[in-house]
């Protein structure tokens, strides 16, 4: 509750605040606190973006963890900042001993976040959201603390010299604000490239122990008793040692949490420029499972029944030259080229070090069939929207759209009414676009969505899906991590420019047979598709994504 009161005369110094008792000049004094609100307010948006970055990637949907984050802190900062009211008779004891909480909370969250995925995200029950229950802890509790640092600090630098209201608060938030980018600005540019998430929390909860430490004890110690400081060095001296150990121990950590998500068969695991790449199998008979920010992309068991069902029904017509959109672990490429008369294959994948691995790495370029030794596979490293606007007009007979689950928010440009205009562009006026849309059985709203924006794009559609998976995970890009939510089939759509294209496998002289997929089981798996349609759903677009 806000409480009310008469404003003091100008200068009036509460009754608390005693002559400053400073070991600097009032001016470098009041400099060191702005100086040290500028190094808060950094640690503090770091803490805040990889509570995002890493709920992005364990929970999916970017925008809605963002929310979450950004909505709960922002009010959590304003109930901090009423709270805090209370402390300001002893402004440099409860800054000191703030600051080494949040050091505490905010260093240890990502580190507490993951590990909650990794060993409980399979529960289910009433536990099913605790990573998400978790991630709104995390976030009250920081921006509590946040936000009681603005009152104490107001006091404090009032406390070095009086000077108005509006001044000092000017002055307070030009350095919080300032600090905040240069925070915004080190978390993906410099600390997540070259520390990682996890080290770039704790050596983050690090910095901020020692700056807000360091201010109250160097600036401020004449305010404190002999037992506070004592205290405060105690607790500042624990959280430094508790944050140093799980440093130093991190990497152990997060080989025993990959192995708790992954099996303990894991061969490869990198963090690239655009996601994390995890292998696992693939030697001495065990399956391949290729994972890329936590979803199976690649499953050994049955990664050729979802890349026949994408290509092959693409194939049956002209098929010179054709377009793969993702796909850069090489199998779309293999079954492509398995058909006769195929000219040029041109890939275009975000990550060159999926394309890398899909070359160099035994095991995975075994199972594309060394689909990128073939001189007519050339490979473009681009996003796909991006490159779509600058592809040449009717040049591909077929394109493939073998991109990440539509329910993933980075995905959702990638099945808009634009993304699909720029491919009908790019199609023959005989050409065929194929399209991953999701699991039909799990989430149907999201496929005919994509079926309902293909149509929106002038194309003309005809669904399919494929199901009785080999193995309980999902292979192929959908929106899974765990056995217990993997989607029971595929779903996808193949489109054509002029007329509806009629769902046959290849029937030219040398075509090659499916192993998994025939005519009868493709014919009865799109009337099963079709016995799902829900009707009068809008077209997404990039400005209003419906997934």
């Amino acid at each position: 509750m806000i409480e009310p009161h008469a404003p003091a005369p100008p200068g009036t110094r509460p009754p608390w605040a005693g002559p400053p008792r400073l070991p600097v000049r009032p001016g470098t004094g009041r400099f060191l606190v702005l100086a040290g609100v500028f190094v808060c307010a950094a640690c503090g948006l770091v803490y805040e973006l990889e509570l995002v970055a890493l709920a992005s990637y364990l929970i999916g949907d970017s925008v809605t963890q963002a929310s979450v984050v950004l909505s709960v802190m922002v009010f959590a900062m304003g109930i901090g900042s009423l709270a805090a009211k209370r402390l300001r008779p002893h402004a440099a004891a409860g800054f000191g001993a703030i600051e080494a909480l949040l050091a505490l909370v905010g260093g240890c969250s990502a580190l507490a976040l993951y590990a909650v995925f990794a060993w409980t995200g399979d529960w289910g029950g009433m536990w099913a959201h605790g990573p998400r229950a978790l991630l709104v802890a995390f976030s009250l509790t920081i921006g509590l603390l946040i936000g009681a640092e603005v009152p104490l600090l107001m006091e404090l630098i009032q406390r070095i010299r009086r000077q108005d209201a509006g001044g000092a608060v000017a002055d307070l938030f030009a350095a919080d604000y300032v600090g905040a980018l240069v925070g915004g600005l080190a978390f993906p540019f410099l600390l997540l490239p070259l520390l990682g998430q996890l080290s770039s929390a704790l050596i983050t909860g690090a910095v901020n122990a020692v700056v807000g430490g360091a201010l109250v004890l160097g600036l401020f110690r004449g305010d404190l008793s002999r037992r506070a400081r004592w205290l405060l060095v105690i607790a500042n001296i624990t959280v430094l040692g508790i944050l140093a150990s799980a440093a130093v121990l991190v990497d152990d950590f997060e080989r025993a949490a990959r192995h708790a998500v992954y099996g303990r068969d894991v061969r490869v695991a990198i963090q690239t420029d655009v996601q994390e790449v995890v292998i696992t199998g693939g030697t001495d008979g065990r399956p391949l499972d290729l994972f890329l920010d936590g979803r199976l992309r690649v499953g050994g068991r049955d990664a050729r029944r979802y890349h026949e069902a994408l290509v092959h029904p693409a194939m049956s017509g002209e098929h010179t030259r054709v377009l793969i959109l993702g796909g850069g672990d090489g199998l779309a490429a293999r079954e492509v080229l398995r058909h006769p008369g195929v000219h040029r294959v041109d890939v275009v994948e975000v990550d060159p070090e999926v394309v890398r691995l899909a070359r160099e790495d035994p095991a995975l370029s075994r199972l594309n069939g060394d689909a990128y030794d073939d001189p007519r596979v050339h490979v473009m490293t681009e996003d796909a929207f991006r490159w779509l606007r600058l592809a040449p007009p009717e040049t591909y007979d077929v394109v493939i759209s073998d991109l990440p689950d539509p329910g993933i928010t980075a995905s959702t440009k990638l099945y808009s009414q634009e993304f699909y205009g720029l491919a009908r562009r790019a199609l023959a006026p005989h050409g065929r676009l194929a399209v991953h849309a999701g699991p039909v059985s799990s989430r149907p709203r999201v496929f005919w969505t994509a079926d309902a924006t293909l149509r929106s794009a002038g194309l003309r559609t005809a669904p399919y899906r494929v199901s009785g998976r080999d193995s309980g995970f999902t292979a192929g890009p959908d929106r899974s991590t765990r056995p217990t939510r993997a989607p029971q089939d595929w779903g996808f759509i193949l489109a054509a420019r002029r007329e509806r294209p009629v769902l046959r496998l290849g029937t030219r002289e040398g075509a090659p047979r499916p192993e998994t997929l025939t005519q009868t089981g493709l014919t009865a798996d799109a009337r099963a598709a079709e016995r799902t349609r829900i009707g009068g759903l809008g077209a997404s677009t990039v400005l209003h994504p419906r997934y």
